[in-house]
């Protein structure tokens, strides 16, 4: 039943963000609550990483909620990686990864929406992405991560 429960607490969220605006993560969990979700931060957090929701600013430049198309139509890098991920190679702070042609973009998105801690950004092109590592300590695990989700022994 906790599956049934999450589904439709995720929906609730959703619906909510269509129809307010929304500004933090205790505006929703009280809306939450009026419909009859008592739900922990931790738990909302994770629901708003798995919703992919973004904070955006409206016209006054006052951010809320929202769920932009991009993010909905990027898949998540478990599903991207299999069949995109072709290498990677780095030195120091930075690691290249090689996909396949014309899947670079969607694949640093992925690696962008994961927000794993060692990393600070992506930069992509048609068939590469230059992962900056807060640390060249980073380099192996990142590395040895990004093969393990792709299935591929290095």
């Amino acid at each position: 039943m906790p599956a049934m429960a999450k589904r439709e607490r995720h929906a609730a969220i959703l619906e909510i963000i269509r129809e307010q605006r929304i500004t933090s993560q205790e505006a929703l969990r009280e809306q939450l609550a009026e419909r009859g979700f008592e739900v922990a931060q931790a738990t909302l957090s994770r629901d708003i990483h798995e919703l992919r929701l973004v904070k955006v600013p409206d016209a006054e430049g006052v951010a809320h909620y929202s769920l932009p198309e991009e993010w909905e139509l990027t898949p998540p890098l478990q599903q991207l990686l299999p069949t995109l991920y072709l290498s990677s190679d780095g030195v120091g702070n930075l690691l290249v990864v090689k996909t396949m042609t014309g899947s670079a973009s969607p694949v640093a998105v992925a690696i962008d929406w994961e927000e794993w801690p060692e990393i600070v950004g992506t930069i992509a092109g048609d068939d590469t992405i230059l992962i900056i590592l807060r640390s060249g300590k980073h380099l192996a695990e990142i590395k040895r991560r990004l093969e393990e989700i792709a299935n591929k022994e290095g």
